[in-house]
């Protein structure tokens, strides 16, 4: 039983998203956290307010494990302040940030404590951190383990950047084996270098060519590695943005044979098709690439009977002037933090899925992945009051004017699409009402010991 007297807030809404699927409810709310999930028609405790959400959609907040917020360093890309508006605006109540391309990477306790003190004061969500798995610091992931950073990112192909190497075999597999150590949690950019290499590199403003240069391949070939590393280390291992559906029989099996091996996909290779993106328009470059329409068909199979976990953004934005019109050497990555719910709703509800799915591929699973299914994306009590109000049936017509993340550069622009978020709560405190913020009242979160 909850206690009626330490409630302060209810939220009533005919459509709460639960663990057990869609009902009406009312969710009341003591000390931050959600203190139960009772019957519509619940008396309200006197002390407390009620918040009628109407048919509103009560979800719980959104759970993003893949933000590259740039923060310190290259914060003319991006920055705290901005993208965790862009979170909130979009539903997002927990990002974790990459090790990279902030200025220096996450790679030792100094660094992820840098970063802990600039996020700490301009955070208006909940905010957690990669650490990085990087040639040179094998001596650095225990402690970085230690100080709650939730797993350790490696590329097996250049990163972008200098400062953050790939890693090859034999740094990867020291890498995983000293993570297993510890049962640490290693996530993986899955390209394979040897494949890219052998991959035609024309460059030049044509998609068709920069598809090319990343071929499914690639891919595959490193899934294949890290399934076989993951099996005989007895390693957690994560796979990132997974673009390519014919490495999805790879994962099934893997899974099927006891392999701790888990997979996300985005927004945007579920949403976006390769046969769509103009000539030029590197605001939808990203690596793993945007592929084909039937490609994108094999991903949401896998989303839906579960070979594919969960679906984040790899936000990864950058300054305008670095998204030129030639696909070689322009910045890749898609800004979709914003609008990564409204996306992939728009998507899921023409396929048939509903908001039910959604919350778990965007909510539970990766709270789940990260260890925060204690504490984050569900609707149930003891959780963290973090709720997104969506009217699911609105439609807006996507204007970069309108995004929050600092350079106003993305795939979506002119995109009609369904879902509009009225509001944001974090522990029980509404953070986005109608596009007004609040001051920050994001928490810096570790991981669980």
């Amino acid at each position: 039983m909850h206690d009626v007297t330490a409630v302060g807030l209810v939220l009533r809404s005919t459509r709460v998203i639960t663990p057990g699927g869609s009902r009406a409810a009312s969710v009341t709310v003591a000390g931050g956290r959600i203190a139960a999930v009772l019957p519509y028609d619940a008396e309200v405790p006197a002390a407390a307010r009620l918040e009628d959400l109407g048919d509103d959609v009560l979800l719980p907040g959104l759970v993003d494990t893949h933000v590259h917020v740039n923060d310190p360093g290259r914060t003319e890309w991006e920055g705290f302040w901005t993208a965790t508006r862009a979170a909130a605006a979009g539903g997002v109540t927990t990002l974790v940030d990459m090790p990279l391309n902030s200025l220096p990477p996450t790679t030792t306790v100094g660094r992820l404590r840098r970063k802990q003190a600039v996020a700490a004061a301009k955070a208006h969500v909940d905010v957690g951190f990669w650490g990085g798995a990087v040639p040179d610091n094998p001596r650095d992931l225990r402690p970085l383990h230690d100080a709650g950073v939730f797993g350790f990112k490696a590329f097996l192909s250049p990163s972008g950047v200098e400062e953050f190497p790939a890693l090859d075999r034999e740094h990867l597999a020291r890498a995983m084996a000293g993570i297993a150590s510890f049962d640490g949690l290693l996530i993986v950019h899955a390209e394979d270098p040897h494949q890219l290499a052998a991959a035609p590199q024309r460059g030049g403003p044509r998609y068709t060519d920069f598809l090319a240069s990343r071929p499914r391949r690639a891919e595959d070939a490193a899934v294949a590695h890290l399934v076989a590393e993951a099996g005989r280390l007895g390693a957690r291992v994560h796979v990132l943005h997974l673009s390519s559906g014919d490495a999805l029989p790879l994962i099934a099996e893997a899974k099927r044979a006891g392999v701790r091996l888990t997979a996300e996909t985005c927004p945007h290779y579920l949403t976006l098709t390769a046969e769509e993106v103009p000539d030029g328009a590197s605001e939808f470059k990203c690596c793993p690439p945007i592929r084909e329409a039937a490609n994108q068909d094999l991903l949401w199979r896998a989303l839906a009977d579960g070979t594919v976990d969960c679906v984040v953004t790899d936000h990864s934005p950058c300054t305008a002037d670095l998204k030129t019109d030639d696909f070689a050497t322009a910045w890749g990555g898609v800004s979709g933090l914003q609008l990564s719910l409204p996306a992939v709703w728009t998507a899921a509800r023409a396929r048939g899925h509903d908001l039910v799915d959604v919350a778990r591929w965007m909510a539970a699973r990766p709270a789940e992945l990260v260890g925060l299914d204690d504490r984050k994306g569900a609707i149930e009590a003891g959780r963290d009051a973090d709720f997104a109000v969506l009217a699911p049936d609105a439609t807006f017509t996507v204007d970069p004017a309108n995004l929050q993340h600092r350079n106003r550069v993305t795939a979506y622009a002119g995109r009609t699409l369904y879902g509009v978020v009225k509001s944001t709560w974090l522990r029980g405190e509404r953070v986005l009402a109608d596009g007004e913020f609040t001051a920050p009242k994001g928490r810096l979160l570790t991981r669980t010991p």
